[in-house]
């Protein structure tokens, strides 16, 4: 059989990465395949460097959209990243009737509704695994090893830059500013980390989960997003105290008044084998009726461990690519016209406990004051911590942990919290989560 071609959109770290495991593991993928499988040619604005990757025998063109109008290309494979070039490329690969390998969770997250329908119109696949954790195979687990179940939440770490930091201020008691300096010194954070410490990259990744997990459009728009630049050492050393740790998860629940569709830092039971997971690693925990809690930890980036599920993805499409497309596992694992129109939850409706820490001034009746203000807001009280007497200002920390309660009312009685005389101006509230 001939070769298959793939036209190659992008040279970068996942592109030099899916070029160097796929020649080291030619023949390896070819007998998985039952096909070769081969790049034609290479998308890149610098010709230059995209030639001291793949060398002089393949073609490097520097127009990825005319580019994918070559009739020889069966698939093409995007790893430019971003929404402007990556989007007209990816559609007018599909009006040529090219299948679609893509790690861009930010273009599908933002814009999937159209491709998959630009896709479905011309029967072609869209493969996507390392848009989400690497080589995490969480993509292939929701649409085919848990098809036979019905999600209950999805939950993860999907973002290595700010669990390392997480992790690096836990372990060594650093401020955050520090432990980002230290994130981008061994590359792990960008110049401008934004994505990354604001919670939008691991958002652009939950908005695919749900979408697969629950048989629902990709939503990213409707997604509450928080990030970890206002945590402090002080947190994370509570938290400890109390047995739990912080992490900033992506949260995916379905509830009887709708899908939760939330990223922010939470505070999990150190007990929990996520709450384990250092480093730059990711980790993905899967409530399932039938199967229920799983658990998948690996690498969430990098240029080979992406490029392990690129190619993952390019093996199934080439094994597909003689199939009929409603033969063909669908692109959210839910046949088109079965997805389901209930709505995300607004956050202010959404029902969890919450961590709080507040500094006071070390009065009589504070801790009543306190309590009472909660109680008032029909919230009741876990757990407490004070933080011994007061310091030299005769100020204190006292932290709290909540039952249950939705977030409008937690909001609501930080507004009365906040007035009362004995508290300072500055408090941190962290949302906790069992996972159990």
């Amino acid at each position: 059989m001939e070769a298959v071609k793939i036209g190659l959109l992008g040279i970068g770290t996942v592109g030099s990465g899916t070029f160097r495991v796929l020649e080291r593991n030619r023949e390896e993928i070819a007998r998985r395949a039952g096909r070769r499988i081969e790049i034609a040619w290479v998308a890149a604005r610098d010709v230059a460097k995209a030639r001291a990757v793949v060398g002089d025998a393949i073609p490097v063109v520097t127009d990825a959209v005319a580019a994918v109008a070559d009739p020889a290309i069966d698939i093409v494979v995007e790893v430019i990243g971003g929404t402007g070039v990556a989007k007209d490329a990816i559609l007018a690969a599909i009006a040529h009737g090219k299948h679609i390998v893509t790690a861009n969770k930010a273009l599908l997250a933002l814009h999937g509704g159209e491709i998959f329908a630009a896709a479905s119109a011309r029967g072609a696949m869209i493969a996507f695994e390392g848009a989400v954790s690497g080589c995490i195979p969480t993509i292939k687990v929701l649409r085919e090893g848990l098809a036979a179940n019905r999600i209950e939440w999805i939950a993860g770490i999907v973002n290595g830059t700010s669990n390392f930091i997480l992790s690096e201020m836990r372990a060594k008691g650093l401020p955050f500013a520090d432990a980002l300096s230290e994130a981008q010194v061994l590359g792990y954070a960008e110049a401008d980390p934004t994505f990354d410490v604001e919670g939008i990259d691991a958002a652009h990744k939950l908005t695919l989960l749900s979408a697969i997990g629950f048989g629902i459009p990709v939503q990213f728009d409707k997604a509450y997003v928080e990030g970890i630049t206002a945590l402090t050492d002080r947190d994370m050393t509570y938290a400890e105290k109390l047995g739990y740790r912080i992490k900033l998860l992506g949260i995916a629940r379905r509830t009887a008044r709708g899908i939760e569709l939330r990223v922010h830092p939470t505070l999990i039971p150190a007990s929990r084998l996520i709450a384990s997971v250092d480093g730059a690693m990711n980790a993905i925990l899967v409530k399932a009726d039938a199967a229920g809690v799983t658990l998948y930890y690996g690498a969430g980036a990098g240029s080979e461990p992406t490029a392990s599920a690129v190619l993952a993805d390019v093996i199934d499409v080439t094994r597909l690519m003689r199939a009929e497309p409603q033969e063909r596992v669908p692109y959210l694992a839910f046949q088109p016209d079965a997805l389901s129109d209930v709505g995300i939850l607004p956050m202010a409706e959404v029902e969890t406990s919450y961590y709080l820490r507040v500094r006071v001034r070390d009065d009589v009746g504070v801790l009543a004051d306190l309590a009472r203000t909660l109680a008032d807001a029909g919230i009741s009280i876990d757990a407490m911590l004070q933080q011994g007497p007061g310091d030299d200002r005769g100020e204190t920390d006292i932290v709290i942990l909540t039952h249950p309660t939705r977030e409008r009312s937690f909001d609501a009685a930080m507004e009365r919290i906040v007035a009362l005389p004995a508290v300072r101006p500055g408090y941190s509230r962290i949302r906790r989560e069992d996972l159990g």
